[in-house]
């Protein structure tokens, strides 16, 4: 669902521009035709707005938004106040007024005219203004204030790119708004993988480590030193992504874990290209794979086998399969969507997918000779670093 609201408000950002692009500028004055050159780099300054309406924001981005509408002044302002006042009158016009020459701040329920406004200081020479909401949806989250010298009729083009820049703005601010519930949806998915994986881990783990106290104290110690330091990774705040080096150093120690568990019954190789282990991954998007190849490839049933991480270079992308020989699964869609039996598989779709695009995530090739779960993601993916 977010997804298919992104892309609405993309195309909306994308027709806005357009607008401003395409439509006929005959009216401008000379000085607005040499402001249309410099359209380009002003619509590359919005992507402020991205990180919301703030004063912060709305500062950085107004100067770019005056040029783009060829106005002697320009406010941007969220329901409460003016965040920001660019032009004639900044010297008397302030950020947090609740109002602008006699006209309220607040979001007007439609675009509207001032052909006649007055300010309190007999300096100020703006006697004009289009004012118009800035909307998410249907709903205003702020307002655009364009000012202008002479009074009387607003120019039907003065108008038309107010309004065409309003709907920039609101498409900007409508990413930062899903950017942000993106965020909170992934963490929130992390916190349920968390809450899934560490009470069956962390039972078998300690039970692990009491079976070698008396017999092998050394042996118990490390395990311990291992255990501490996997949910130490398990459980750190803040750090949506890793490199795959630092996937795999843990799920090494979570290994060790299960092999002092399983013992001799489980065999484990790890074959990673070097030139793939600086690529970046959601964290916890590997160790669920490698527990879910431990508990039903092997645990389940009792049995012995070998499981094997393997790790491809792929030109601009990677690969790594998770492979164990054990009886297969029965409905690998279903596990991929959450509909059947496996450990956070559906969680790590979704985290892969929403990171890097539906063009990567989880696919599961199985038989009776076992089951590959093969991650695929890009080697590089801007915004996207590893903590």
């Amino acid at each position: 669902m977010i997804g298919f609201a992104l892309a609405l408000v993309v195309v909306a950002s994308g027709v806005a521009v357009y607008r401003l692009v395409s439509g006929p500028r005959r009216v401008l004055s000379p000085e607005g035709r040499a402001g249309q050159a410099a359209l380009h780099a002003a619509v590359a300054t919005l992507p402020h707005l991205r990180h919301g309406l703030t004063a912060e924001t709305a500062g950085e981005a107004a100067p770019w938004l005056r040029m783009l509408v060829d106005a002697p002044a320009l406010a941007l302002c969220d329901r409460s106040g003016v965040l920001a006042f660019v032009g004639d009158g900044a010297g008397h016009h302030h950020t947090g007024d609740t109002s602008l020459l006699g006209i309220p701040v607040s979001p007007p329920d439609r675009l509207r005219i001032e052909p006649h406004i007055a300010c309190m200081e007999p300096s100020c020479p703006l006697a004009a203004a289009v004012v118009a909401p800035i909307l998410i949806g249907e709903e205003a989250v702020g307002t655009l204030l364009v000012f202008y010298r002479s009074g009387g009729r607003v120019r039907a083009e003065e108008t038309r790119v107010v309004q065409e820049c309003a709907a920039l703005v609101g498409a900007q601010v409508a990413l930062a708004e899903l950017a942000l519930q993106q965020s909170r949806l992934a963490e929130a998915e992390l916190r349920a993988l968390r809450a899934q994986i560490s009470p069956h881990f962390i039972y078998n783990a300690l039970a692990a480590i009491a079976a070698h106290i008396h017999s092998d104290p050394e042996e118990a110690r490390e395990l311990l030193t291992d255990f501490a330091d996997f949910t130490r990774y398990l459980f750190r705040a803040q750090r949506p992504y890793v490199t795959l080096a630092d996937e795999l150093t843990y799920v090494e120690k979570y290994l060790r874990l299960e092999q002092a568990r399983f013992g001799d019954r489980l065999t484990v190789r790890i074959e990673v290209a070097p030139e793939v282990l600086q690529a970046v991954v959601p964290v916890l998007s590997l160790q669920p794979l490698v527990e879910n190849a431990v508990r039903h490839g092997f645990e389940a049933h009792g049995g012995s086998g070998t499981l094997e991480i393997l790790g491809r270079d792929l030109g601009a992308d990677v690969e790594v399969r998770v492979r164990d020989d054990g009886p297969g699964v029965g409905d690998p869609d279903g596990a991929l969507a959450g509909r059947s039996g496996g450990i956070g598989l559906a969680n790590v779709q979704q985290r892969l997918r929403q990171s890097f695009g539906a063009g990567y995530g989880l696919r599961i090739e199985t038989g009776s000779g076992g089951t590959d779960v093969v991650m695929s993601l890009p080697k590089y993916r801007a915004g996207v670093r590893a903590a």
